[in-house]
């Protein structure tokens, strides 16, 4: 059985991949529409806060013996902790400026973090087996499912998902949103809004370095995987809508099957699609899929 001319296994299997790049850009791209969106920065640090989830699950097992699934829960912890540390040092004296000096500081310390992985551990990478109990593949009859990858998407799908509810659709959520856009207001209410600064972005952070755990079993742990994706991630966030939750997530997950059957129809054009799909939602709708129209 054949699916425009490619039989249907590898026509799946493809869909798969994709699939898995997909989940990658959904999170990185919600953490980083998150940071936008609520604090107005745009967070050039993020592909550098990935590395760290990602380094950060590697050491826990290689040093003190921490397996996967505790690491889902520390990795992600450490990295928030990091996050809070760049917001009161660095971030918190750029409220109300130009969102440029934001760019240039993110985009130096990116720099600062991967230079000094690259000093400590090198370019090689290291490798980190996927946990006993997601390795394998299941059987499904029409196609050879891998377990580890079908968890990716799950569990990926549902952070995303449980992000945006939160953030959307709860008080919290709606405290948040009121106190960027008039935070002296809400602060007259009671509520610690420079402190709630301090944790959204320690919880954009958070998100980057579970995606770097997630992605720790699936590709080698090097100091470059997250300056290798950033730019895409970032050309997913605009596409959907720069602070944009909702298209942030559903744009990384089409944008991710787009390419993984790019690769299959047109190999060539498969690092360049995203972009090229970025220029024209640009030419058509400057505000994004999802964005608001100023």
């Amino acid at each position: 059985m054949e699916i425009f001319g490619i039989p249907h296994q590898a026509f799946l299997g493809q869909l798969m991949l994709g699939l898995v790049n997909g989940a990658f850009y959904a999170m990185l791209s919600l953490g980083l529409a998150v940071i936008f969106g609520l604090l107005d920065i745009v967070n050039f640090a993020h592909g550098a806060l990935y590395m760290v989830g990602a380094f950060a699950t590697w050491i826990l097992l290689d040093k003190w013996e921490v397996n996967y699934w505790w690491a889902l829960v520390l990795a992600p912890l450490i990295v928030g902790v990091l996050g809070v540390v760049i917001e009161r040092l660095f971030l918190k004296r750029l409220y109300g400026l130009d969102p440029l000096y934001g760019l240039l500081l993110t985009f130096g310390l990116s720099l600062i973090l991967e230079g000094a992985f690259r000093k400590e551990y090198g370019v090689s990478g290291q490798a980190y087996s996927a946990p006993e109990l997601l390795s394998g593949a299941t059987d499904l009859g029409f196609m050879v499912l891998p377990n580890y990858r079908a968890w990716v998407v799950l569990a990926s799908i549902t952070v995303c998902l449980a992000t945006w509810f939160l953030i959307e659709r709860t008080r919290l959520g709606a405290y948040l949103r009121a106190g960027t856009e008039n935070s002296k207001l809400v602060q007259a209410f009671g509520v610690n809004v420079p402190l709630m600064v301090t944790l959204t972005y320690g919880a954009g952070a958070a998100l980057a370095g579970l995606a770097g755990v997630l992605a720790a079993p699936v590709i080698q742990v090097t100091p470059l995987m997250g300056s290798n994706l950033i730019i895409v991630v970032f050309a997913v966030v605009v596409i959907g809508g720069m602070g944009s939750i909702l298209g942030s997530v559903v744009t990384g997950l089409l944008l991710g099957v787009v390419e993984g059957f790019t690769r299959v129809f047109y190999p060539e054009a498969s690092a360049i699609v995203v972009f090229v799909i970025m220029a024209i939602v640009l030419m058509v709708r400057p505000a994004g899929l999802f964005g608001k129209e100023a």
